[in-house]
């Protein structure tokens, strides 16, 4: 992966060998001599860096960049070079957002250090971060390796879909080098509560009707590896009595069952919902709370975190691509409206909204309606300004639109909805009543 640069620069004694320098030190470097030629370079295309003279024939490069700035295209950073007539000018670029600046005449190996510095630091990120490149999410993943040492329970918290499994995933990764030990995965808001305790501890053979055989649950499954409890704030309170003593004996004894069975076993648990607030009102046990909550990792929303945005999209195109045997990219009108939508449904939103349009988009380059068309509300939010309703009215809105969708999918049905927003019925069914969604099917209703 090489870093693309921009370069603007009317004088050839200047340009062409600063390309030609650019790209000996292995940059991919596009060198525009007017402002209108880059202008439509910069709307098209999502360089690493920008690197433009202030005085140009046709706009100057603050003309270029404010233009820029009031269309809200994605923007790189924009280094300036300038002559002494023109450093104030470039004091006020830097007010506006510009990066940084140089003045003629420059030394080459100077500037040079500047774009090593901008374009090489953000690839090495980029290429080493399995979660984000996020100052939130780097921060995650360098406490995770310590975490992986330890056998103590980890608590992921953070609305559906920010990953919370992902960063399960990775820390199993992590004590498991090898890939020999088993990753077992559960949502503890999908099972229904006359069974939950069988997928936890198993059964024996005649213990309940249907019982036809031994079976082993996700405890055994995961033992000498990781079990991760997904949704743990759903899971009944007569059931949760039984889960702390498994944690606390590392045993388990199987429905019918008389003797405990030792388990080895890592344990994550993960929720949406404010398990300490659930204690305060008698719906979480507190000593279970305790017990889990020994280390508390917060993920935070995909809109608190925008720099994973693009870096999240790249990932999933090449992903699709391969799939599909396309090269997919998204313009950089549709880059700009990916960052500013607050995504409501977080990353798992983002990866449908992409193979959405990898199935009904006729161009390999997605724009913004390829993006969100269809879901009006997210696509007039995503091209707008900021000065609209506030804020709480607007994500009521977003959420309601994406909950109305995932029911079409599910042709009304509640509990599929549920399913597909990665959430539990009961936490669907409460959404909807605050949002005024009816249900349209009897057989859920």
């Amino acid at each position: 992966m090489r870093a693309g640069i921009c370069l603007i620069e009317d004088d050839p004694f200047v340009g062409s060998p600063l390309s030609e320098r650019l790209e000996m030190d292995g940059y991919v470097c596009d060198w525009f001599q007017t402002g209108a030629e880059a202008l439509a370079a910069l709307r098209k295309n999502r360089y690493q860096l920008a690197i433009s003279d202030i005085r140009l024939p046709d706009i100057s490069g603050e003309e270029l960049f404010e233009t820029l700035r009031q269309e809200e295209i994605y923007l790189p950073p924009f280094l300036f070079i300038t002559g002494h007539g023109t450093i104030d000018q470039a004091v006020r670029l830097l007010k506006l957002g510009a990066h940084d600046y140089i003045t003629k005449p420059f030394d080459p190996s100077a500037l040079m250090a500047k774009v090593r510095s901008l374009c090489d630091s953000r690839l090495a990120i980029a290429a080493t971060q399995s979660l984000g490149i996020s100052t939130a999410m780097r921060t995650i993943e360098a406490l995770l390796p310590r975490l992986a040492t330890s056998r103590s329970p980890v608590l992921i918290t953070g609305e559906s879909g920010v990953g919370k499994e992902e960063v399960a995933r990775h820390l199993h990764r992590l004590g498991d080098p090898t890939g020999n030990k088993p990753f077992i995965a559960v949502n503890c808001g999908a099972i229904p509560e006359t069974l939950i305790e069988s997928e936890l501890f198993g059964h024996e053979k005649g213990s309940f009707t249907g019982a036809v055989k031994a079976r082993s649950g996700v405890f055994e499954q995961a033992d000498g590896g990781t079990l991760f409890l997904d949704e743990i704030g759903e899971m009944p309170l007569p059931m949760q009595v039984k889960l702390l003593r498994a944690i606390q004996d590392s045993a388990i004894v199987p429905v019918g069952g008389e003797m405990p069975r030792p388990v080895n076993i890592r344990l994550v648990c993960a929720t949406h919902r404010d398990l300490k607030a659930m204690v305060e009102n008698g719906e979480f046990r507190e000593d279970l709370y305790y017990r889990i909550h020994v280390i508390h990792l917060p993920i935070p929303p995909l809109r608190e975190r925008q720099d994973d945005i693009l870096w999240l999209t790249e990932r999933f195109l090449a992903e699709i691509g391969r799939r599909e045997r396309r090269l997919l990219s998204i313009s950089a009108r549709a880059a700009s409206a990916m960052v500013n939508y607050p995504w409501p449904g977080n990353i798992r939103e983002l990866r449908h909204c992409l193979e959405r349009a990898a199935v009904l988009s006729a161009s390999d380059c997605f724009e913004t309606a390829a993006l969100f068309g269809g879901a009006t509300a997210l696509a007039e939010a995503a091209n707008q300004s900021m000065d609209r309703q506030p804020l709480g009215e607007y994500m009521e809105a977003c959420e309601r639109d994406y909950i109305n969708r995932a029911l079409g999918e599910a042709g009304g049905k509640i509990s599929r909805a549920a399913v597909l927003l990665g959430i539990s019925r009961k936490n669907l069914w409460q959404k909807m009543r605050r949002l005024g969604i009816s249900a349209n099917s009897g057989e859920d209703a």
